[in-house]
This record gives C-alpha cells, structure tokens and sequence, in this order.
C-alpha cells in the first residue's frame, strides 16, 4: 500500500505512534514525567485534528473496506479530537492536587482516543468491535485511575461489568448478522437490505439489529442501558468524568448513526420504534429523575442522558436534516459539557473538592464571574434563546416536525420545560440563596481560559453559525450516498 493511499489513516497511525513513544518516556523517566507526558499529549491532539483535516472532501475506503474516511468521518473526529485535548487540559490541577499524576493517565486518555477515532471510520462490523474494544479497555482503567478512593474503584468496577456486558450483546448481534447473510462488509449489508431486503431479512437479522442497537445504546448511555452513567459519573475522578460525558459520547453517537443509516439504513422499518422508544425512555429519564439529585454529578449524569435522548430524535427522524441536527448538538453539547465540567472542577473548598448543589449557594457573591459562567451553561442547557443551545434543540426538533414524528416532538418540548427546573434551580442558588463559605482560588489558569472560552462559544453562537451548519451539512450528506 503506497503512502499516498494512507493518507486517510495518517492520524490514527500518527496517535498510536506517539502512544508508543509516551509509553516509551514514561517507562525510562517515571512518573517525575508525567507534566511532560501530559503536554505532548495535548500535542498530539493538535496534530492529530490537522491530519484529520488534510484529506479534504469526498470518500476514502481502505484497508480492504475495513476503514473510510469521509466529510462525517472528519466532523465528528474533530469534535473528539477537541473534547478529549480540552479534558485533558482540564484535569492538570487536580490531578497534582489529588497525588493522581502518573503517565498512564494521558496515555490511557490517548490510546482511547485512538479506538474512537477506529470507530468512527468503521467500515465492517469487525473493525467496528475491534475500535469499540480499544476505546473500553482504556475507558475501564481510567474509571478507577483514582485507586485510593473507594468510590473511584467502585466506579471503575460497575463500568466494566456493565461494559462488558454490552460488548457481549453488540458482539452477539453482529454475529447474528453476519450468520444470516454472510456479510460484514457495511456496503454489502446495504446492498443486500436495499428497499427493505425483500427475501433477505430474515427474523435473525431483526433480532442481531436489536442486539447491536443495545451494545450501542449503552455506550451512549440511553435508556433503558443508562445504569451504570450515575454512579461512574459521582465515582469517576472529575477530569475522567469530563471526558466520559464528551469525547466516548460523541463517538458512540457516530458509530451508532453510521451503523443505523448505511448498513441498515434500507431496514428504517425494523428499528425505528426501537430508537423512538429510546429516545422517548432518555428525555423522560432524564428530566425527572435529576429533579431530586442533589450531588452536581449525578445530575449532570442525567442531564447528559436527557441530551442523548434529543439527539436521538433526529436519528428518528431519519434524513439529511435530522443527522444535521444531531451533529449541531453533539458540537454544542460538546462547549457547553466542557464549560460545566470546568466549573465543577473549580468547586474546591479548603483544598477539597465538593460537589453539592448546595455549595454552589451565593457563588454570585464570591465569586461573580464563576456564576456568571455556570449560569450561562445551564441556561444552555435548558434551550433558553439565543444561547447555542437552544439552536442544538430547535434544529433537532424541526427535523422530526419535517417527518411528521408530532407526538415525538412534543414529548421532547415537555421534557425540555420539566429538564428547565433543574437548570434553573442551580441558577437560583447561585444568585438567590444565602451565601456558602467561598470556592478557593485561584481556580486555575487553564481552567478559566477553558471555561471562558467555551461560555464565549455558547453565549455568542448565534451572531456567526454558518461554518459549523454547513460543516454538519457536508458530513451529514455523506451518510446518504
């Protein structure tokens, strides 16, 4: 295979490389490196998201059909690309504080990303399992990265065995699949589910669809198979978490709409009460079960499994226009779950990180700017206009009018009102409550350029979206040859 021909892959060749030689740094220098590790991971990243950009326009396939590259492909890797550098960034000042810097960490964050980025451009069922597993494995190691903590172990632990178990279903159901047609290949399942697979679709298909839809639907954590997003969310160390609710979130989402509109795209009839059930079971999950939660955590456990629910609905929808709306989501839910993450990450009280809802009380006092950036997220999240958020919703929600899914839609609007309590109850605590002891500070330079930056993005979206519309709209485009 000529060099040229690899240019498609030069990106994921380039971050297994240089997973290769951090390994190699950390081994001879010691955890003394671990600053370094971490900066040249973040390089890394950069260089990465430039190679993913190269290629330009039109489709790829490689490795004898295993691997493509398109405008999706390139969307959705900058997106993780982004999250994961920013995350990253994130989690310097805890993890000196909390005695957590050992070079593992940003290697294990690389190589996972490198399994997302496999998943993204998976072409074949197989190559799909095997950048599936890559990501998992390094996910559950880092889960419980914190081994001194209790609920970092326990964290760690539940999302295995849950992991591991939905890896068994998705791995099942593409068994099912490839046993009763005798293909992995995505463009040769499209050929043969063409026009509905008339005499091709057979009940065992049907029920390895269902099964690869579970695996995936975990990994997203919609509902039903949401389980485990609570307690990995409280347990996990807060950069882990950051970086579990963007970068793994994204990449399941793209491997779930690219297996659902190209392979099986011709079955629209067979799975869409599945999606629209779930999608229906995660905006209801998540705007009333975060009602009551009072540790930060949890309830953004919720409001992300809420979020997965929205997306789902364009997935429903299941045109050009409802994909476009998924992908504007996922990039504003990126900003706006990275902003909430540098909050959270700045809730330290005498060198202590807290995470009640309650210790957020009279943060508009002490400090002003911190609020003021928190509040501009969570009315974000709760679609409030003109913030990018509500731009995230409204073009998700006309997708699924457009396909005459009104019931969906409605139920969607419902949510979104019932979600709206729990965003702005964190804002009137903020603002109205008697004020808690402050948040020390300084909350760190690399956090509050983060969160400044993204509350920029979020707050001002709507005076210039154009390149990331027409941005989703080529990547979209390329999911309907």
């Amino acid at each position: 295979m000529s060099m040229t021909a690899l240019t498609p892959v030069f990106a994921e060749i380039w971050l297994a490389i240089a997973g290769l030689a951090l390994l190699m740094v950390g081994a001879f220098r010691g955890d003394k490196s671990t600053r370094l590790v971490i900066a040249l991971t973040t390089v890394a990243f950069a260089v990465a998201l430039i190679l993913v950009l190269i290629p330009g326009p039109g489709t790829t396939i490689v490795f004898n059909g295993l691997f493509i590259a398109d405008s999706f492909a390139v969307f959705m890797k900058s997106l993780i690309l982004i999250g994961a550098g920013l995350t990253l960034v994130l989690g310097l000042g805890f993890i000196r504080r909390e005695k957590m810097e050992r070079i593992e960490y940003p290697v294990l964050l690389l190589f996972a990303t490198l399994g997302m980025m496999m998943m993204v451009s998976a072409n074949d069922l197989i190559s799909l399992y095997m950048g599936l597993e890559l990501q998992s494995l390094a996910l559950y190691v880092i889960a419980a990265f914190q081994r001194d903590s209790l609920r970092s172990t326990e964290a760690g632990l539940k999302y295995f065995v849950l992991g591991s178990l939905a890896s068994g279903m998705l791995l099942y159901g593409c068994s099912l699949v490839y046993g009763f047609t005798g293909a992995t290949r995505f463009e040769s399942l499209a050929l043969l589910f063409a026009d509905g697979g008339h005499g091709v679709v057979s009940a065992g298909v049907v029920i390895g669809i269902v099964f690869i839809v579970a695996g995936l639907a975990f990994k997203v954590s919609a509902a039903p198979f949401h389980m485990w997003t609570p307690d990995v969310y409280e347990g996990a160390p807060s950069p882990v978490t950051a970086f579990f609710s963007v970068a793994p979130k994204i990449a399941a989402m793209a491997l779930l709409l690219r297996v659902m509109m190209q392979p099986f795209g011709g079955l629209a009839d067979q799975w869409l009460q599945i999606i629209v059930f779930i999608s229906i079971a995660s905006m209801v999950l998540g705007a009333f079960a975060a009602l009551p939660q009072n540790n930060i955590k949890r309830l953004l456990a919720y409001s992300s499994i809420g979020h997965v629910g929205y997306a789902l609905l364009g997935l429903a929808a299941g045109s050009v226009s409802g994909i476009r709306g998924i992908l504007l989501y996922l990039a504003i839910y990126l900003a706006m779950s990275v902003g909430v993450w540098g909050c959270v990450l700045a809730m330290r009280r005498q060198n202590r990180m807290v995470e009640g809802i309650s210790d957020l009380a009279g943060l508009s006092r002490s400090n002003p700017m911190l609020a003021m950036a928190m509040a501009i997220f969570m009315f974000a999240m709760a679609g409030i206009p003109p913030l990018a958020g509500f731009f995230g919703k409204f073009y998700i929600f006309l997708s699924v009018i457009e396909a005459g899914l009104y019931g969906l839609a409605v139920v969607g609007v419902l949510s979104s009102v019932v979600a709206a309590y729990y965003y702005l109850r964190i804002v009137k605590v903020m603002y109205f409550d008697e004020a808690a002891d402050p948040f020390d500070s300084p909350m760190g330079r690399e956090v509050s350029v983060i969160v400044g930056a993204t509350a920029l993005f979020v707050l001002f979206f709507f005076v210039y979206p154009a390149p990331l519309l027409q941005g989703a709209q080529a990547a979209a485009t390329a999911l309907f040859p």
